[in-house]
């Protein structure tokens, strides 16, 4: 039996060649590993998100009031653009449009009455700049307006109520007299003034939950939108 000889360079280059090959596919291989983690996790942000905002595009949370003129929720949500020319007419700077972290419909006007509320303008800005009539065109006395209803929650921490003679919230109301007045009762064993809303004249503006001074506003101001089946809705929103 004749044995030939191989020759060595060539065999060397065949299983450096090889080498790089393996090499270069578990690269590759480590690459699309790597590059599918990343679609994974961005996927799955991007499901919690969309699961956030698809949650929050159905449910306006108690804290959030629409602007004046607003109508009734699901029309208001249906006919809003999400422009932010309402938000730009405010000269207060009150109203914000809700981003994906907020619990408000993404894009949607609102604010919140214990950290902002609505001043009330005479001419009412937000309403006229509104192109798609989601704020109701109509509304040209700020009067009207129905933004929700003050309510009074603080029977055991109104100042008022325990016989200080706080008047934070009627003082604060632009319609003082009108849509809240101090009803004069005997308490416990003693007379007490107590905050009555008048829901008929109410507009919801928040200035009463705001002046509240009491660590949890005793008076909150409810949405319009939390209110329609109980109360009905007057005129505009």
């Amino acid at each position: 039996m004749v044995w030939q000889r191989v020759p060595l360079f060539p065999l060397l280059n065949l299983l450096v060649m090889a080498a790089k090959q393996t090499a270069f596919l578990n690269q590759g291989r480590r690459r699309f590993l790597r590059l599918a983690s990343k679609v994974a996790g961005i996927m799955a942000v991007s499901g919690l998100a969309l699961s956030a905002y698809l949650k929050s595009a159905r449910h306006l949370v108690a804290t959030a009031i629409r602007p004046p003129g607003a109508l009734a929720e699901a029309d208001f949500q249906s006919a809003c653009v999400h422009c932010g020319l309402c938000v730009e007419a405010c000269p207060y700077d009150i109203l914000k449009l809700a981003r994906v972290e907020d619990p408000v419909p993404t894009g949607t006007p609102f604010f919140i009455a214990r950290e902002n509320p609505c001043e009330m303008c005479q001419d009412i800005p937000c309403v006229p700049a509104c192109p798609t009539g989601a704020l109701d065109h109509q509304l040209t006395e700020i009067k009207e307006a129905n933004m929700g209803l003050a309510v009074f929650v603080g029977t055991e921490t109104c100042y008022a109520m325990q016989g200080t003679s706080c008047r934070a919230c009627y003082m604060a109301c632009p319609i003082k007299g009108e849509a809240i007045t101090m009803r004069y009762f005997q308490g416990s064993g003693q007379m007490v003034f107590q905050p009555t809303v008048h829901s008929a004249a109410c507009t919801g503006c928040g200035k009463c939950e705001e002046a509240c001074i009491t660590a949890e506003a005793s008076i909150k101001v409810l949405p319009a939108a939390l209110l329609q089946h109980d109360i009905g809705t007057r005129i505009h929103g």
